[in-house]
């Protein structure tokens, strides 16, 4: 059995997104990367450049600048947000949640709500479908959800995995009850993978030590601590093709639709091959599955939402999109959503005052 959700009359009002300013290419990965290589490596990858923060900046900061833009351009009295979702790996700290901290940063009510959620490259899908059933409660009209990821702070740069994909990026999104037709949510989980991707250090199962956090070489070549992301690229990429084509054709029986009548698929932008490969197993028409990941890299839970700023900003109205985040866990989750007036604001850059 597979946990299967649907919503009436609750959808999504807004969204935006915020990269930081400063670009960093994949081309000057020599130093990891033997030259001859990095062209394949970026060939394969479909990432040419991410964006990284500066080292004062968090993944909070930039859902902070997102949320700011997306009140701004929709006119939203604050009072009006009966809840905060914040969901991201790459918090501010341990104790306490970021949640109350964004709460107040961006002079909510005190009556607002506020929750943390973390999970990975899927969670953009989990948080979703948890801001729904929110807003779909009595009581809760509106929800504000914030997810951002900065890799490249748990990122070795001496990764030749995990180096050439991560990028950060903050989000946010404006869920509220509205005649916005069915939404649906199917979610899943398999956590025999959980060493798959994982930062072994830093929990309280295996506590930073002096000695966990001295990079050592990998097999690979790889000099990392385990106070870095992990990730073995083949398991993630083999669970992936399982998965993610199967979930996909779950949700248009659930939803009762076509793939071809979808107006956009946006995967978790993961890297290109991967999802060439779904376009193909999908028989998906190209020009309906957007790509970022060329100018943004990987950029985790933040990767559909950030997809969504950059290639269709404006208005989605009476548009049927399907959504499928995977990865660590591991986990996945697809959603079907229709958009009435969904106002979605151009992708802004992040400013270090």
């Amino acid at each position: 059995m597979m946990a299967t959700i649907t919503y009436k009359n609750v959808g999504i009002r807004a969204i935006a997104a915020c990269v930081p300013s400063k670009t960093v290419y994949n081309k000057d990965l020599g130093y990891l990367i033997p030259e001859e290589e990095i062209e394949k490596t970026i060939r394969s990858t479909g990432i040419r450049e991410k964006r990284f923060v500066e080292e004062d900046v968090c993944a909070s900061d930039l859902c902070l600048s997102a949320a700011e833009k997306l009140l701004k351009d929709n006119h939203i009295d604050k009072a009006s947000i009966d809840m905060l979702l914040f969901l991201s790996q790459t918090a501010d700290y341990r104790i306490p949640a970021t949640s109350p901290i964004l709460q107040h940063r961006l002079g909510l009510s005190h009556s607002t709500a506020c929750l943390d959620l973390t999970l990975g490259c899927s969670g953009y899908v989990y948080a979703l479908s948890t801001a729904f059933a929110f807003a779909a409660s009595a009581g809760i009209n509106r929800v504000l959800l914030l997810v951002g990821e900065t890799f490249s702070k748990i990122t070795s740069p001496c990764d030749k995995v995990n180096a050439p994909l991560y990028g950060d990026a903050g989000t946010a999104t404006l869920i509220e009850k509205g005649d916005f037709g069915m939404a649906c949510f199917e979610l899943c989980s398999d956590g025999d993978g959980a060493e798959s991707v994982m930062m072994k250090a830093g929990g309280c199962r295996f506590p930073t030590t002096t000695d966990n956090l001295q990079p050592k070489m990998r097999k690979d070549g790889s000099k990392c601590s385990d106070n870095h992301i992990y990730m073995d690229g083949m398991d993630v990429f083999n669970f992936a093709l399982k998965v993610v084509p199967k979930s996909v054709k779950n949700m248009a029986v659930t939803a009762g639709i076509a793939l071809e009548s979808l107006d956009c698929i946006v995967f978790h932008q993961a890297n290109r091959f991967m999802t060439d490969f779904f376009i193909k197993k999908l028989k998906i028409m190209p020009e309906k599955v957007p790509y970022c990941m060329d100018r943004y890299g990987n950029t985790s839970s933040a990767s559909i939402p950030l997809t969504i700023v950059s290639e269709l900003s404006g208005v989605l109205d009476d548009k049927s999109l399907l959504i499928c985040g995977f990865g660590a866990g591991l986990s996945w989750g697809t959603a079907y959503l229709r958009f009435s007036d969904c106002r979605v604001s151009p992708l802004i850059e992040y400013q270090n005052c």
